[in-house]
Formats: C-alpha cells, sequence, structure tokens
C-alpha cells in the first residue's frame, strides 16, 4: 500500500444533554417539588496510536468524525446518558496540529497511546438545582454545552533509527535490499523509490535496529521540487542520517557537488537535521578497480573536509556493509534513551571508532 503521511480531518464532539423542568407529581405527594434531571456529558473524540497501521490513506475517504451527543434529563431527578467516545486510530508516529493555531497538540509515538482533541460538552443542569427557599417552583434549566470542533492537519512521520540520504540511483534502495528483510524496488532511473521503506537490520540476536530509505531528493527539494520534499520529514526523527553517494558518478556529475547539494537542501528545510550525526557511505565501489576506488574516496573526502565517519562500500555486491551496519549498532547502542542523537562527550558528527574503508 502506498504510504499516505498527510491528511486533514474535522473532529467534532458531542454537545451535552439538555437540563429538564420537571416536577414530582404522585399520588399523595402534592407537593412534590421540582425533580428535572441534568443533562449527560457530550461523547469526546480521542486518537490512538496503533502499530498495525502504517499510513493515513483511510482519512482520505472520511474527514469527519462526530461523537455521540448527551441525552436529555428526565424527571424524577434522571440523569441524561452520556454520550459514546469516538476512538480514531492513527499509526505510530503520527504529530497532530490544530489547523487554526498551528498548534502541535501531541505526538502520538507509542502503540496505545490516546490523545483527547475534541472534549464533549457539559450536560446542562435540570430545575432540581435551582429550588431555594424563595422559589419553590424553578421553572429554568440549562442547555447542554457544546462539544469542541476542531480541524486537525494529521502528519506521519516514520519512527527509524536511521535513516538513508542521498540523490536518486545513489544506491539506498539497493543496500537496504543488502542489509534487512525488506524488498524496495530496484531499478537504473530515477525516482523508482516513490515513498519510504522500512527494513529492520539484526546484526546479531536481539540487536536491532530500523533504517529507513527515503525517496531521493534533488536539488530544490526543500521548495517542492522532486518527491523528496515528501519525505524531508521522515528523518527528522532518526538518530544517525547514512549520506550515501556514488564514489565516481555514472553521470559524470562530482560527488562532493552532490553531497554539498543535499546539504543545502537539508539546511534549508530544518537547520536541525545539518547537527544530527551524519555518516558518509561512498557507494558502488565494486564499479571501479580497488586503487581507482580507494584513490577517489580519498579526494572526496580532502575536497569536502569531512571529519565525520566515512566508508567506501558497494550495496550491490554487500562489499563492506555488514561492517557499517555493525558500527551503526555500536553507535545507536551508546545513544541515551532520549534519543536526541547525541552521545555523552561526543561531537554532533557521531565520532566513533570507524575505519577509512569498510571492505
Amino acid at each position: 500500500m502506498k504510504l499516505v503521511d498527510e491528511a486533514e480531518i474535522t473532529v467534532i464532539a458531542g454537545n451535552g444533554g439538555n437540563g429538564c423542568v420537571g416536577f414530582r407529581r404522585e399520588k399523595f405527594i402534592p407537593l412534590g417539588g421540582p425533580d428535572g434531571g441534568d443533562g449527560g456529558d457530550g461523547g469526546n473524540v480521542w486518537l490512538e496510536a496503533d502499530e498495525n497501521l502504517n499510513t493515513l490513506v483511510d482519512f482520505r475517504h472520511q474527514k469527519q468524525f462526530k461523537a455521540q451527543r448527551g441525552e436529555n434529563g428526565m424527571g424524577q431527578q434522571k440523569y441524561g446518558k452520556g454520550g459514546e467516545d469516538t476512538v480514531i486510530r492513527v499509526p505510530v508516529g503520527t504529530q497532530v496540529v490544530n489547523v487554526d493555531t498551528d498548534e502541535l497538540i501531541g505526538d502520538m509515538t507509542r502503540h496505545g497511546e490516546r490523545l483527547l482533541v475534541a472534549k464533549g460538552g457539559k450536560g446542562g443542569l435540570g430545575n432540581m438545582h435551582f429550588k431555594s427557599s424563595v422559589n419553590r417552583t424553578p421553572r429554568q434549566s440549562t442547555p447542554g454545552g457544546e462539544g469542541e470542533q476542531r480541524t486537525l492537519q494529521l502528519e506521519l512521520k516514520l519512527l527509524a533509527d536511521v535513516g538513508l540520504l542521498g540523490f536518486p540511483n545513489a544506491g539506498k534502495s539497493t543496500l537496504i535490499r543488502a542489509v534487512s528483510a525488506a524488498t524496495p524496488k530496484v531499478a537504473d532511473y530515477p525516482f523508482t523509490t516513490l515513498y519510504p521503506n522500512l527494513g529492520v537490520v539484526s546484526v546479531e540476536p536481539a540487536r536491532s535496529f530500523v533504517i529507513a530509505d527515503i525517496p531521493g531528493l534533488i536539488e530544490g527539494a526543500a521548495d517542492g521540487a522532486g518527491l523528496g520534499a515528501l519525505f524531508l520529514r521522515h528523518i527528522q526523527r532518526t538518530r544517525l542520517l547514512l549520506h550515501l553517494v556514488e564514489v565516481e558518478p555514472l553521470d559524470g556529475s562530482d560527488a562532493v557537488d552532490q553531497v554539498r547539494a543535499i546539504e543545502h537542501e537539508l539546511a534549508k528545510f530544518d537547520a536541525g537535521l545539518m547537527d544530527k550525526p551524519r555518516w558518509l557511505l561512498l557507494n558502488k565501489a565494486d564499479l571501479l578497480p580497488p586503487e581507482d576506488a580507494r584513490a577517489a574516496a580519498d579526494r572526496i573526502i580532502e575536497a569536502l573536509g569531512w571529519t565525520a565517519p566515512w566508508f567506501l562500500v558497494s550495496g550491490l555486491a554487500q562489499e563492506g556493509t555488514r561492517q557499517v551496519m555493525l558500527q551503526v549498532q555500536t553507535f545507536l547502542d551508546q545513544l541515551e534513551p532520549s534519543g536526541d542523537g547525541m552521545v555523552d562527550g561526543e561531537d554532533a558528527d557521531g565520532d566513533v571508532d570507524a575505519g577509512r574503508d569498510a571492505g
């Protein structure tokens, strides 16, 4: 199923039931007095995170959700029944924004987590609440309160530990196939990946992490060009970025220029992305003789002034990929539970003991 990662919905909580004006009328009790009951509260609207969902596609067809209205109060001091709540299931990783105020209401990051997005109206008071020594037959009651109504923007951000960056044809889909059980489409034309693919990399029993293959970026992606702009948000949650670039691009372009172009798009979209740990993977090393691949890699690293870990690999031939994944797992294991992408005493480059050639 194609991933749909944005949706706009309207949620309407139930109105409260009206209070009742009633008087007790029973045989032998001529002066029973007021006994109108209160109205029931309106139902609330909740969002609930469900790990079994991975898309917002259902909201293409249903965009409005209402909770039940509370019942009106009745005589004999009978309270109206409260309206039933409405629970809307969304994928884990969904952010909820109030469209009218542009306020972030919540971030659904755990399975089963619930978020109240529209509160039901309070039930009205019956006339039994208005009796007093000077008003023994009150004929007033209050109407039920209105339930909240909101327009919400739902935005799904994948929950992955590691995100793959790079131009189209950099080899991201091939790499995720090589290191996980994910099977994204692979071809030699741009934009093979039309939506993110998630894969679980298991380096050994009980040690694994989630890697996301993000559709390729092009220059101008942060401004809406190409497909990558739709998915830049998905790397905001990742704890480590793996930046793939062909060690010698087949189209004749310069790998250094490609790296700089991606960095420009990251900074334009969200300056904080440049502070995330980012490692460089010089891919498709199998297309060159080993000496030439090494020389090209050294030239790129020197031209970039690259100080973070980098690796010379081949996703297709699976050369060096295992070593990279072991280094990634070690790095992730060192992160604090907050998952903010930083290690105690470490700089933003995520400096670990990584060799210059993973092969």
